[in-house]
C-alpha cells in the first residue's frame, strides 16, 4: 500500500524476561534469544543462565526500520509477527571445538497494536515447544513457560488522519469442501492455493494469497471452535503456528451472507461438511488500508458487487535426496491445473454498521469472458503471475501478500488488450458462456449447460465444491446511526408528551360538589325549621293539617329573607353552579344573543333541579326511587359502530364515535392510531400525521407509530424524517419484517440500491427465521394449529389490532367463533380485516407489509409493494395479491378493474371465502342485489369464515328484507347479532320481526338499538310503528317526534307511519 510518510523510523522488540523454562540438561540450562522479522534475522541476545526457579533476565533489544517506500511497511506489521526463538547452549564437551545448541521453543509477538494507534505495548506471549523439547506444551491447569516483551516507538506510526480513516481488512479462509474426487492425497504432491485482489489506493491492485491448503479424506466434521493459523511457512513450533485469540467459531448457516444458506441447503452441507474429501487452510492474512485504499475499497464494491476468488492446484516436486527440501514449479504455467473461481457478493459491506461476511461460496470453472461479466475483472490472479507465484512459494514460502503488487488498475487501457487476446481465445459466438443468474449473495450463482472449454474447473460444479470464506473489517465502511442517536432524533421532532396528572375538577367533581352544597345547605334549613317550629311539631305530631304546614312555611320564607340566610344560601351555592357551568356545559364566553341565554337557563334549570333531588333523595333513603339502568358503551363498540359508518361511507358520524373514543381514553395511542387510519382513508394526511405523532408521543417506543410516522412522512415527502423513523423502528426491533421492508422501499425512492437490498435481505432472513420457529412449534404441539384451521384464534403476544405497546409486528389477525363471542367482544376481526379469515404466514416481506398497509389504509403505498410481490421470487400473482388489488379498486369505485382482479383471484383458489365474499361486495356496492345475494349465500356456506363476515351478514340482511324473505333476515340478523352487536344489527333483527307481525321481538330488538344509537331516525321510525300496532298512544308519540326531529330520510317509510297512524286514530300531535 502507498503510505504517506517516508522516513524510516525503528521499531524496538526488547525480551525482559522469561519465566518457567527449562532445558534439556540440568536445572539451570543456558540459553539465548533470536529475534527474527520478515525473514530477516534481527539480532541474538547474550547467554543467560536459567535460574533453578526457571527465571531469567535477558533484557534484549532489537530493532527494525518501518519504512514504507522500499522497506517494511504496515502491511507487514498486519500480517506478519515477530519471532522470538530460544536456544539453549549445551556445556562443551572434549575435543570439541563448537558450542552445541539446541532450539527449545519459539514464541510470537502480533504487532499489531501499533496499527491501532499505540506507540508502546507490553505483553506475555507463550513460549511454544520445538518437537522434543523438554519445555511444557499449553495446556490448563499446567503454568506455561513465556517471554515478557515490550514493543517501543519514538512515535505512532499512523497519523491521526490514517487512524481515523484508515481500516485493518481481514481474510480468513478456512475450507474448501466437497472437492472433485480426483483430488488425492497419494501421487504428486500439490499446492492448493486461493487468492483474491483488493483495491489499493495507487496505481496497484493488491493480492492476497493462501498457499499448501491440507487434503483430507474427511469422515468428521471440523471441530469449533479452532485457531486461525499465520499466512507464513517454516515456523518452528507448531503451536506458533496460531494468531493469538482468533479462532473461527462457525455459525448456523441461516445466519450466513453467502451461498448455500437455505433450509434445503443444510443436508448437503451437513454430508460435505462431514463426509466428503475437503481442503483445509484455515489461514488469516491482513492487509492495511489507508483512508484512499478505504474510498477505493468501496468504490470497487458498488461498482463490481461480486470479487472473483480464484481456486487453483499447482504440481510441486521434491528436491533431490541429500539438499535441503523445496519446491520448484514443474513447467511453468501449463501446470496450473484445476483453475475455478468463486464470487463473493461484497455488498453487505457496504451496509450500514457491517464489519463481517462470512458465507459459503460455489465453486466454478474460471472461464475470461464470466469472470469480466460478473466481475468486470481482465486480470487472473494465478494464470497471469504464474512466474511470480512460483517463486514466492519457492522462496520463502509465504502464503502472504506480495512485496511487489503487480496488477494494473487502469482497466481502460488493459481492456484492449485482453479482448484481443479474447477474440484469440474464446468468442461468445462459438461458445456457450456460463450465465450467472444470481444477483443477491443469498442465491446461489447458477451455471447453464456448456461445452467444457475448462473441463479440469467443471469438475468443481459437479462436486458441488465450495470454499467458506470469511471477511472482516475493524470498522464498518458506512457507519451505522446509533440507537441513541436515533430516539433522540424522535425526540426532537415529537417531544414525548407526559401523562396527564389527575385533575380534581372536572364535570363529575363539579355535580359531586353541588350535592354536597344542596345537603348543607338542606340541613341548615332543617335546622331553622326545627328551631322555630320543632315544639309545635312535637305537641301535634302527626295531627298537623295542610294549612298549618303551608303557614309553616311562609312564615320559614320570611325568616330566612329577612335574616339573610336565603342570601347566604345562593352565594353557598353560586360558586357549585358556577363549575356545573364550566365544566359540564363547557360555556365560557357570552351567549351571541338574548335567546340562547333564556334557552340555555331553562336547560340548567331543569338540570340543577334534577340534581337537586338526587341529593336530596340521598339524604333521605326513604324517598329513594330505583335508578335508570344504562347501557354502557366500550371502546371496542365504538370501533365497529366507527367502521360500519366508515364502510357505509358516513364519514361525519365515523368522526364522531372516533372522536369519542379519544374524549374518553387520550392516553390510550390505540384510539389515535385508528382515528389517523381513518384520515388515511378521507386522504386527510395532515391530521392522519398528527394523530400518529399523538401516539407516538405517548409511547415512542411503539413500533406501529413509528412506522405510521415513516409513511406519512414518505407520502409528504419529507424523507430524511421517514429515514429517522424507519431507521428506528428497525434498531428497537430488530425482528420486525415490515420495518425492514418500508425501510428497504424507501431506500428505493432514494435510488439507493445497496441500501435497498440490505433492508430487504434482512427482512427475508428474519421472515425465514420466524417461519423455521412455528414449524418447530408445529413440530411440538399441533393443537394450535389444527384449531386454527378450525377458524378459531391465534393466541399472538398481541393485546389488539396495533401489537403490544412495546413493540411487535402481530400480523395475525382474530376471528372467532360464534360460541366465543360474547355481546361486547373484540371486534377487530371486522375492523381490519385481514386477507384471509383465519391467520396465515406470509410467503413474502411484502405480502405482510401489504397486510400492515390496507389495515391502516395506505392505499397510496400499497401498490408500490405489490409491484415487488410481483416480481419476488417467492411471491408472483396469488389469490391475496389479486384481491389486494381488488380491494384497492373498489376503494376507488372502479368495479370493472375490481372484477377482473376478482376473476383472477378465483380462478387461483375457487374455495377461498374471502374471494366470493368480496365479490358479493362488488354486486353490492354496484347495484346487483341478486349477484350480491348468491355470492354472499355461498361465502357464509364455507366452514371457514371470510375476513368480514360481519358486513356480509348486514348486506345480504338488507337483500333479503327488499326482496320480503324476512325469516331468511331474521336468522340472518340474529347471527350477526350473535358474532358482533350494533345499532344496524339490532335495527335489522327489528325490521325482520316487525315484518313477521312479531312485535314483542321486534319492540325488543329495537330496543337494544336505540340503547347502542339513539341517533338513528331508522330505529324511532319503527319504534313508532311497533307502538302505533300496539296500541301506546304517548310512546309513538314520543316515538313519531324523534323521527321527525332526526329527519328520517326514508320517504316510503315515513308514508307508512302516517298510514298507520290515520288507521289507528293517533301517534301524531299535529293532527
Amino acid at each position: 500500500m502507498e503510505q504517506v510518510s517516508s522516513t524510516g523510523r525503528p521499531v524496538q522488540i526488547t525480551v525482559t524476561d522469561g519465566y518457567d523454562l527449562k532445558g534439556f540438561k540440568g536445572d539451570t540450562p543456558v540459553t539465548f534469544i533470536r529475534a527474527e522479522f520478515n525473514q530477516v534475522i534481527l539480532g541474538d541476545s547474550a547467554k543467560v543462565t536459567v535460574s533453578p526457579e526457571g527465571t531469567a533476565k535477558y533484557n534484549f533489544t532489537s530493532s527494525f526500520e518501518y519504512s514504507p517506500e522500499g522497506g517494511i511497511t504496515l502491511d507487514d506489521l498486519a500480517h506478519k509477527p515477530v519471532f522470538l526463538t530460544m536456544t539453549e547452549v549445551l556445556p562443551k564437551e572434549k575435543k570439541q571445538k563448537d558450542e552445541k545448541t539446541l532450539i527449545l521453543g519459539q514464541a510470537v509477538v502480533d504487532l499489531l497494536p501499533l496499527l491501532e494507534g499505540e506507540s508502546s505495548f507490553e505483553t506475555v506471549v507463550p513460549l511454544h515447544p520445538v518437537p522434543g523439547s523438554p519445555l511444557e506444551p499449553l495446556r490448563s491447569g499446567v503454568k506455561q513457560c513465556s517471554l515478557e516483551v515490550k514493543v517501543f516507538v519514538a512515535e505512532p506510526l499512523l497519523t491521526t488522519a490514517q487512524i481515523l480513516g484508515g481500516n485493518l481488512l481481514k481474510v480468513t479462509l478456512e475450507a474448501a469442501y466437497s472437492v472433485p474426487e480426483s483430488f488425492v492425497p497419494v501421487g504428486p504432491m500439490q499446492n492448493y492455493m486461493v487468492g483474491l485482489q483488493v483495491p489499493s489506493a495507487g496505481e496497484k491492485d493488491y493480492p492476497i494469497l493462501f498457499k499448501n491448503g491440507t487434503l483430507k479424506l474427511g469422515g468428521e466434521r471440523e471441530p469449533v471452535p479452532r485457531p486461525k493459523k499465520w499466512p507464513i511457512a517454516n515456523i518452528l513450533a507448531p503451536g506458533a503456528n496460531y494468531i493469538p485469540d482468533s479462532f473461527i467459531v462457525g455459525g448456523p448457516y441461516e445466519e450466513e451472507e453467502g451461498e448455500l444458506n437455505r433450509p434445503e441447503d443444510k443436508a448437503f452441507r451437513n454430508q460435505a461438511e462431514s463426509i466428503k474429501k475437503r481442503i483445509i487452510w484455515d489461514l488469516e492474512s491482513r492487509c492495511y488500508l489507508d483512508p484512499p485504499a478505504v474510498v477505493s475499497l468501496q468504490k470497487r464494491i458498488a461498482d463490481c458487487r461480486f470479487w472473483p476468488v480464484e481456486i487453483t492446484r499447482v504440481p510441486l516436486t521434491t528436491a533431490p535426496k541429500g539438499k535441503a527440501a523445496k519446491f520448484d514449479k514443474a513447467d511453468d504455467e501449463g501446470q496450473l491445473s484445476f483453475h475455478g473461481v468463486a464470487y463473493v457478493n461484497m455488498v453487505p459491506l457496504l451496509y450500514p454498521g457491517v464489519k463481517r461476511i462470512r458465507g459459503a461460496f460455489h465453486v466454478y470453472p474460471y472461464l475470461d469472458s464470466t469472470v469480466y461479466e460478473k466481475t468486470k475483472c481482465l486480470f487472473s490472479l494465478f494464470r497471469d503471475t504464474g512466474h511470480l507465484l512460483t517463486q514466492n512459494n519457492k522462496i520463502g514460502g509465504f502464503n502472504s501478500p506480495l512485496s511487489k503488487p503487480i496488477v494494473s488498475k487502469n482497466l481502460k487501457e488493459e481492456k484492449t488488450v485482453k479482448e484481443k487476446e479474447l477474440e484469440g481465445r474464446l468468442r461468445p459466438g462459438d461458445l456457450q458462456a456460463p450465465s450467472i443468474k444470481s444477483q443477491s449473495s443469498d442465491t446461489p450463482l447458477e451455471v447453464e449447460p456448456f461445452p467444457s472449454h475448462n473441463p479440469e474447473g467443471q469438475q468443481y460444479i459437479e462436486a458441488g465444491t465450495y470454499i467458506v470464506l470469511e471477511i472482516q473489517l475493524d470498522r464498518a465502511l458506512v457507519p451505522k446511526r446509533m440507537p441513541e442517536e436515533l430516539a433522540k432524533r424522535v425526540k426532537e421532532m415529537i417531544p414525548p408528551r407526559p401523562p396527564l396528572t389527575r385533575r380534581t375538577g372536572g364535570a363529575q367533581k363539579a355535580v359531586s360538589d353541588y350535592h354536597m352544597q344542596i345537603k348543607n345547605i338542606s340541613r341548615a334549613i332543617l335546622d331553622e325549621y326545627h328551631r322555630m317550629f320543632g315544639k309545635q311539631v312535637a305537641k301535634l305530631g302527626s295531627n298537623m293539617d295542610s294549612e298549618t304546614v303551608e303557614e309553616q312555611k311562609c312564615l320559614l320564607s320570611y325568616e330566612l329573607n329577612c335574616s339573610g340566610k336565603y342570601f347566604a344560601f345562593k352565594e353557598q351555592l353560586k360558586h357549585a353552579v358556577v363549575k356545573i357551568v364550566r365544566e359540564k356545559y363547557l360555556k365560557t364566553t357570552p351567549f351571541e344573543s338574548q335567546e340562547e341565554l333564556q334557552t340555555f337557563i331553562s336547560e340548567l334549570y331543569v338540570f340543577l333541579v334534577d340534581q337537586m333531588h338526587v341529593a336530596l333523595n340521598q339524604t333521605m333513603p326513604d324517598d329513594i326511587q330505583g335508578a335508570v339502568s344504562t347501557i354502557y358503551t366500550s371502546s371496542e363498540q365504538l370501533r365497529l359502530f366507527a367502521f360500519e359508518a366508515e364502510v357505509n361511507e358516513n364519514f361525519e358520524m365515523a368522526a364522531v364515535y372516533y372522536e369519542e373514543r379519544l374524549v374518553r381514553e387520550p392516553q390510550n395511542l390505540e384510539h389515535w392510531l385508528d382515528y389517523g387510519a381513518f384520515c388515511l382513508l378521507t386522504e386527510d394526511n395532515i391530521k392522519a400525521q398528527e394523530c400518529f405523532r399523538k401516539a407516538l408521543s405517548l409511547n415512542q417506543n411503539h413500533i406501529q407509530s413509528l412506522l405510521l410516522c415513516g409513511v406519512l412522512a414518505v407520502l409528504m415527502e419529507k424523507y430524511e424524517q421517514a429515514e429517522i423513523f424507519f431507521e428506528d423502528a428497525t434498531c428497537l426491533e430488530p425482528t420486525n419484517v415490515v420495518a425492514w421492508t418500508l425501510l428497504g422501499l424507501y431506500y428505493e425512492i432514494q435510488n439507493n440500491d445497496i441500501r435497498m437490498e440490505m433492508a430487504f435481505h434482512e427482512g427475508f432472513k428474519q421472515l425465514q427465521a420466524r417461519t423455521l420457529q412455528a414449524q418447530v412449534i408445529k413440530q411440538r404441539s399441533t393443537g394450535p394449529f389444527e384449531y386454527i384451521e378450525e377458524g378459531g384464534k391465534v393466541e399472538e403476544h398481541s393485546l389488539g389490532p396495533w401489537g403490544i405497546t412495546n413493540g411487535s409486528s402481530a400480523t395475525a389477525m382474530k376471528a372467532e367463533t360464534p360460541a366465543e363471542t360474547s355481546k361486547c367482544q373484540d371486534s377487530s376481526t371486522f375492523l381490519h380485516p385481514s386477507p384471509h379469515g383465519v391467520s396465515q404466514t406470509p410467503a413474502t416481506i411484502f405480502m405482510e407489509t401489504i397486510r400492515f398497509l390496507m389495515k391502516v389504509n395506505a392505499v397510496q403505498y400499497v401498490h408500490r409493494v405489490l409491484a415487488h410481490e410481483l416480481l419476488c421470487p417467492q411471491g408472483g400473482p396469488s389469490c391475496e395479491y389479486y384481491l389486494v388489488l381488488a380491494r384497492t379498486h373498489l376503494l376507488k369505485k372502479d368495479f370493472a378493474k375490481a372484477e377482473e382482479y376478482l376473476q383472477h383471484a378465483a380462478q387461483m383458489d375457487y374455495l377461498n371465502p374471502n374471494v366470493w365474499g368480496v365479490k358479493g361486495h362488488l354486486y353490492f356496492l354496484s347495484g346487483n342485489h341478486a349477484e350480491a345475494k348468491a355470492c354472499y349465500e355461498r361465502t357464509i356456506s364455507f366452514v371457514v369464515d371470510a375476513s368480514e363476515m360481519h358486513f356480509i351478514f348486514l348486506r345480504l340482511g338488507h337483500i333479503y328484507l327488499e326482496e320480503k324473505e324476512y325469516e331468511k333476515a331474521k336468522k340472518t340478523y340474529m347471527q350477526a347479532c350473535k358474532r358482533s352487536p350494533s345499532c344496524l344489527t339490532w335495527l335489522g333483527l327489528g325490521i325482520a320481526c316487525y315484518r313477521l307481525e312479531e312485535l314483542t321481538e321486534a319492540e325488543d330488538a329495537l330496543s337494544e338499538a336505540n340503547a347502542l344509537n339513539n341517533y338513528n331516525a331508522e330505529v324511532w321510525a319503527y319504534l313508532a310503528l311497533v307502538s302505533l300496532k300496539a296500541g301506546r298512544q304517548v310512546e309513538a308519540e314520543q316515538a313519531y317526534k324523534y323521527t321527525m326531529k332526526l329527519k328520517l330520510n326514508d320517504k316510503a317509510l315515513l308514508a307508512e307511519i302516517h298510514m298507520v297512524q290515520e288507521a289507528v286514530g293517533f301517534g301524531n300531535p299535529s293532527f
